[in-house]
């Protein structure tokens, strides 16, 4: 009797996820590392937070017994607790400052980076776990700590190579509750629908004034002149109401002379007047410290789409040009925001606890960067010690501790030795900058020989003739054992690749 053969398991990923690797690691890595050393040269400390929190504690809970919180992933402990994967880095932060209340200083600084996760429809670009780079203020009730925040994302953004190719947008939540206030959309009762403004205010840089403009009233087609595609609702505004939305957020707008005055309904609203104020503070923060040149302005557009902002909002769009599915030329658009919420921290302790801050989305600022380095450096592998005599390991062993102990990324080949050709196409798929060789014969003459792959690849790019190849033997040469550490460095300053201090220098 046949035995039955053990199923294949299938390697598949989950939907919304994404394995990355060192092509995206390292320039993610560097580019983290620049943020934060601005954040500290503002005086913001690091601060870690767990992945998991109790639910109720991210402030999204629905009392849904079966899925307690869509919009994150929940589990049930044994203690019959439920738990959720943090779904941005405020929240937790606002349970951390909280739960230390007494023991923190105030104002307290803090910058924290990690993986926060979101249970949605995942789509291209829009994944289920990504990476955030925040930092927050909390216990500094003036907007001189909103303004701080803004101005520090301008530094930024420029120390990361973006000068003159983004903007920090700022507006106020007081602005907007002002509007919806002036037409009549105060009170619980309309708290649905004030959402429903808000979004729309949110796409003017997708659907433009016209599209807002109907997302406002009755509601868009896709496709608006074919009226074809999806149908997204409006608000249902009329269009007095509509022409003050659009007046407050400074779009065009063709006013019938029945609407009367949209500025009169606006100052009418005290939310309205206070946002303004703080507005009016901000933007002279900004001139008296350097930043008014455009950097950061004010934009009555911006609006945030998390419900928890109090005040100020803000909004970093980078405004150079990318192409789109279709090939068209569009602002590559935000990479972060964030703004005041006074109220989260306050949540567990029955008191107003003035906050603010700003999140980096860092995959997309990772991919805004990508676009501008096209002719980037690659980023080279380790140095490859090959192995020619099996019984020799320990002394090729002893070749790569040296490369290392002088701070130089370097490794033995640890497959099957038996073929050299692929030691050399394993140093090859490694982007290897060169490989160390070392036969019998050089070994009774302490030398070694350096194979420059760099340099061998541009020679064999000119190199049509076998012959000549096998003549010329491009980029090879033998140097002393004493000699390997100088030359490998010679050869990768000659190439510019990076290579690190000697471990001695780094303990000292």
């Amino acid at each position: 009797m046949a035995k039955d053969k053990p199923t294949k398991l299938r390697a598949r990923m989950p939907r919304g996820f994404a394995d990355r690797g060192p092509g995206d690691l390292a320039p993610t890595r560097a580019m983290l590392e620049t943020i934060r050393r601005v954040y500290e040269l503002y005086g913001f400390e690091a601060l870690e937070t767990p992945f998991i929190e109790y639910t109720d504690a991210l402030g999204k809970f629905l009392p849904d017994q079966d899925r307690p919180n869509e919009g994150v992933f929940s589990f049930q402990d044994d203690d019959e607790q439920w738990l959720s994967l943090r779904y941005d880095l405020t929240a937790p932060l606002a349970r951390h400052v909280a739960e230390n209340f007494d023991k923190l200083p105030k104002p307290f600084r803090s910058y924290r980076a990690g993986w926060v996760f979101r249970n949605e429809k995942p789509g291209p670009g829009r994944f289920r776990q990504f990476m955030q780079f925040d930092a927050d203020t909390v216990g500094a009730p003036t907007v001189a700590a909103d303004a701080e925040i803004c101005m520090m994302m301008a530094d930024t953004l420029e120390a990361l190579g973006l000068a003159g190719k983004f903007v920090i947008k700022v507006n106020n939540r007081k602005v907007l509750d002002g509007v919806l206030e002036a037409i009549g959309l105060g009170g619980d009762e309309n708290a649905g629908r004030r959402l429903t403004v808000l979004r729309a205010l949110d796409k003017l840089d997708k659907v433009g004034p016209a599209g807002v403009r109907d997302l406002l009233g009755p509601g868009r087609w896709e496709n608006p002149e074919a009226k074809s595609g999806d149908f997204t609702k409006g608000a249902g505004l009329e269009p007095a109401q509509i022409a003050v939305v659009l007046h407050a957020v400074e779009v065009a707008y063709d006013e019938d002379a029945t609407f009367g005055d949209p500025r009169a309904k606006l100052e009418a609203s005290a939310q309205w007047q206070e946002g303004i104020a703080e507005l009016d503070e901000i933007q002279n923060l900004f001139v008296k410290a350097g930043y008014g040149d455009g950097r950061v302005k004010l934009d009555f557009s911006v609006v945030r789409g998390l419900e928890y902002y109090t005040g100020p909002v803000f909004e970093a769009e980078l405004t150079f040009e990318v192409k789109d599915e279709k090939g068209r030329p569009v602002r590559f658009g935000s990479v972060g925001g964030g703004g005041r919420y006074d109220g989260l921290v306050g949540r567990f302790r029955g008191e107003a606890v003035p906050a603010t801050g700003f999140s980096i989305g860092v995959s997309r600022l990772a991919s805004a960067l990508s676009y501008l380095k096209t002719d980037a450096a690659p980023e080279f592998g380790p140095v490859v010690v090959v192995v020619m005599d099996r019984d020799q390991t320990a002394h090729y062993m002893g070749l790569v501790a040296t490369l290392r102990q002088a701070g130089i990324r370097a490794e033995m080949y640890l497959g099957n030795p038996k073929n050299l050709g692929n030691q050399f196409k394993y140093a090859d798929r490694r982007n290897s900058p060169c490989v160390v060789i070392q036969g019998s014969d050089e070994r009774a003459n302490g030398q070694v020989q350096i194979k420059d792959l760099i340099e061998g690849a541009k020679a064999a790019a000119a190199i049509t003739d076998n012959a000549e190849w096998r003549e010329s033997r491009p980029a090879q040469f033998a140097c002393g054992e004493a000699e390997l550490v100088e030359k490998v460095r010679e050869l990768l300053d000659h190439h510019g690749v990076p290579h690190g201090a000697a471990l001695g220098d780094q303990r000292g």
